[in-house]
């Protein structure tokens, strides 16, 4: 059963979590980043993404980024943007994006249990990205970016959350892109007491997002407690943990630049051996499995696979099925982590985005995908597999800045 810990959090005041909660580090590229940064001298992609603050010419790894990282955090602390709890604390925290709400528990995990598996993963990581926010923890010798998790929801701990929801907030305000962040501090030790309790019916919880993160979290702490010789703080590490029945997993949609060296006419008959490939006069969003939209040529198209359906879960997740039937065999992807013929677009942008980088030129074919449900992930976490990347998109997504574990 997973344990929760409140922690004693550095935080913002309530003056300035606005201005420096940030969208987290990894939904930026480099020059995307250091724009969003513009005119928000607060941020915390400051932070989190400390090259902005530095010539392009730094290297992105280099120990002067992680460096000026910490600079970055202690010039917050020391002007008093950020504050420390004086004791031990948990928090609820509510995103509400248009009509969807969801609110989750800002407490500390234990690396163990990521290790024994009651923790579960569901994706690989890059080792150049783990490195880099292992370097990043163990310079600024804090969490600064929680890890989200999952859990089957249990209807106990909901109504004792809407409970201390009643009360007054900690922090309130809207985001640049239009959701709603609500925040509630829990100090009371009886009520953090329950809470602990009432976890310890949960049997697993489930990395929805935050995996390199996480193992980086996971290589801190056994480092740092080797060198001890013992537990240290770093033991802990910050997530914020949703029931499962308040998520939403939008698509998670695919753009490549060419066909192969294919024309139109014969990369359709390719296609046509393994889909019924039928002309739309609108764009088409798969309402359910087994069905893909294709935008070529100022055209969509409605794919239906008429293959075997794969009996293996990974291997039958649309997003599988897509890369083992068309962008491998025919569009010669390989590595969807590297391959720089293929990109990935947030089915929050809308199709229209799809229209628009194929038209562009940019790109010259799009799929758009039936997203991944939460119950596949969590079969496919509970039989130790793992997923293709960019198999799920969470939205709304966490801020950072709001919460940081230190270790001192």
């Amino acid at each position: 059963m997973p344990t929760i810990k409140p922690l004693k959090a550095l935080r913002p005041t309530k003056e300035t979590a606005e201005q420096i909660a940030a969208l987290p580090y990894d939904v930026f590229n480099r020059e995307e980043a250091k724009q969003e940064i513009v005119g928000k001298p607060l941020s915390f992609l400051r932070v989190d993404r400390p090259e902005t603050t530095l010539e392009d010419s730094v290297d992105l790894y280099s120990s002067e980024v992680y460096e000026k990282g910490k600079e970055n955090l202690e010039f917050l602390k020391t002007n008093g943007y950020l504050v420390t709890e004086e004791s031990p604390c948990l928090y609820l925290y509510e995103l509400t994006m248009g009509n969807h709400i969801q609110t989750g528990i800002v407490a500390n995990c234990l690396v163990d249990e990521v290790v024994n598996g009651t923790i579960k993963q569901h994706e690989q990581t890059l080792k150049v990205k783990e490195n880099d926010r292992v370097q990043h923890i163990n310079t600024l010798e804090a969490h600064t970016g929680p890890i989200y998790l999952t859990y089957l929801n249990k209807q106990k701990i909901t109504d004792l959350v809407n409970k201390l929801k009643n009360k007054e907030k900690l922090y309130s305000f809207k985001s640049d892109d239009n959701v709603k962040h609500n925040v509630w501090r829990i100090s009371d030790p009886q009520v953090i007491k329950e809470l602990v309790s009432l976890f310890k019916e949960v049997e697993n919880f489930y990395i929805a997002d935050g995996h390199h993160r996480c193992s980086a979290a996971v290589t801190v702490a056994k480092n740092r407690r080797n060198l001890a010789g013992t537990n240290t703080e770093a033991d802990n590490f910050l997530t914020v943990i949703f029931p499962d029945n308040e998520l939403q997993v939008l698509d998670y949609n695919r753009v490549v630049k060419d066909l192969n060296g294919l024309n139109k006419d014969d990369f359709l008959e390719e296609l046509s051996k393994k889909f019924e490939i039928i002309k739309s006069d609108n764009p088409v969003k798969p309402s359910k499995k087994y069905e893909f939209g294709l935008y070529l040529d100022k055209q969509w198209y409605n794919l239906k696979f008429k293959g075997d359906v794969p009996t293996d879960i990974v291997d039958n997740l649309e997003v599988s099925i897509l890369y083992n039937n068309i962008l491998n065999p025919v569009l010669g992807i390989g590595n969807l982590r590297t391959d720089k013929r293929i990109d990935f677009v947030s089915g929050l942008k809308g199709l229209n985005e799809l229209e628009k980088k194929v038209d562009s030129g940019e790109m010259e074919v799009a799929f758009s995908v039936y997203p991944t449900s939460l119950n596949e992930l969590m079969e496919i976490a509970n039989q130790g597999k793992l997923m293709p990347p960019k198999s799920t998109l969470f939205e709304p997504k966490l801020r950072s800045g709001l919460f940081i574990h230190e270790f001192n």
